[in-house]
């Protein structure tokens, strides 16, 4: 992994002795319409309230995920985008300077990972986020927080599409496309960890890392027909759509008949399910369930080793165009993360 040093907070020291301090203002990053990357920018704005269940995290470290900049374009969520100037943002890991009450499970000092509920809360571009109790989980302390902020997101879409979708288990065929990137690379290994024997496709500079993380069968995409060299697969995750060179038409005819295609990017092919059917296949998209339940055992995993995060590049704050301009050159390995604050 590739760090540049975390920049510091503008806000002060913010837990001692189990009690905190919380201004009335914060830095984040802000966006007063939807277009290219240079509408992205740092300015001040209300530090958020947390109401009933809802906690207060520091933010020390941001994902940055492919929603984030379709939203940010234009397509995504934005059309739940209420009022702006918005913050986009979904993965954070932080510490908790309030909670809903003393006995709370994360109490005020705790180090914590999660999602947001972005578009209807502000998002974890920011150096304070809301979030619901039930989207968190304690950070794991084998991380740090800029590589604790590259997990939820995309393990929990990896954890959704294997072992809950998928059912993955000793001896089944999954193919997985886009196997380096962020969700790609939580799932070949949440598939390997389960048993399933991985074919996983990238280009030829990841074709290694994959071997590493899990996957049996590597396929260069770039040099390489998957759906000539597959063979019969029992699932396949979709994680390019037929956004790019068919690959989801194609996808169809690695599947054994009855096989189950699922669907992630959003948009990325419309009418799936007909083509499916005709091809005598399952299909289903998916949109991951932010479940701090479930984060806390993707936590154990990623403290025993099972399973490991990559972090590919990391931006100050104050870089976060350049962040969304790497995000869309579409070559990254692992995750993106935002530098936010101290911890």
């Amino acid at each position: 992994m590739r760090f540049r040093p975390l920049r510091a907070s503008s806000s002060p020291a913010l837990v001692r002795d189990g009690l905190s301090v919380v201004p009335e203002h914060m830095s984040a990053v802000l966006f007063d319409a939807t277009g290219t990357a240079d509408v992205l920018r740092v300015g001040t704005t209300p530090t958020p309230t947390p109401i009933l269940s809802e906690v207060l995290v520091q933010v020390v470290a941001a994902g940055v995920n492919p929603i984030d900049a379709k939203t940010r374009a234009g397509a995504g969520v934005s059309g739940s985008i209420e009022r702006f100037p918005s913050t986009l943002g979904y993965d954070f890991s932080g510490i908790v300077v309030k909670s809903p009450y003393e006995a709370h499970p994360f109490p005020v000092g705790t180090e914590v990972f999660g999602m947001t509920s972005f578009p209807r809360s502000g998002g974890s571009y920011a150096e304070y986020v809301v979030a619901p109790t039930l989207s968190l989980a304690r950070k794991p302390t084998s991380l740090s927080h800029v590589e604790a902020a590259g997990v939820p997101l995309a393990a929990l879409t990896a954890w959704g599409l294997i072992v809950e979708t998928a059912h993955a288990h000793e001896g089944q065929r999954i193919l997985i496309h886009a196997g380096a990137g962020g969700v790609g690379h939580f799932a070949v290994q949440l598939a390997a960890y389960f048993g399933a024997h991985v074919t996983a496709t990238g280009s030829g500079g990841n074709l290694g890392w994959l071997r590493e993380l899990g996957a049996s069968v590597v396929i260069d995409h770039t040099t390489m027909r998957f759906d000539e060299v597959a063979g019969e697969v029992d699932v396949v995750i979709d994680l390019v759509g037929n956004a790019h060179d068919d690959t989801g038409t194609r996808s169809l005819r690695a599947l054994r008949p009855g096989g189950l295609y699922v669907l992630v990017p959003t948009g990325s092919w419309p009418d799936y399910t007909e083509a499916a059917e005709a091809a005598g296949v399952r299909a289903t998209s998916y949109k991951v369930i932010p479940d701090g339940g479930v984060l806390a055992t993707i936590a154990r995993l990623l403290e025993s080793g099972a399973i490991q995060v990559y972090v590919d590049h990391v931006f100050p704050l104050a870089d976060v165009v350049d962040a969304h301009r790497q995000l869309e050159r579409g070559h990254t390995r692992g995750k993106i993360v935002l530098a936010v604050g101290e911890g």
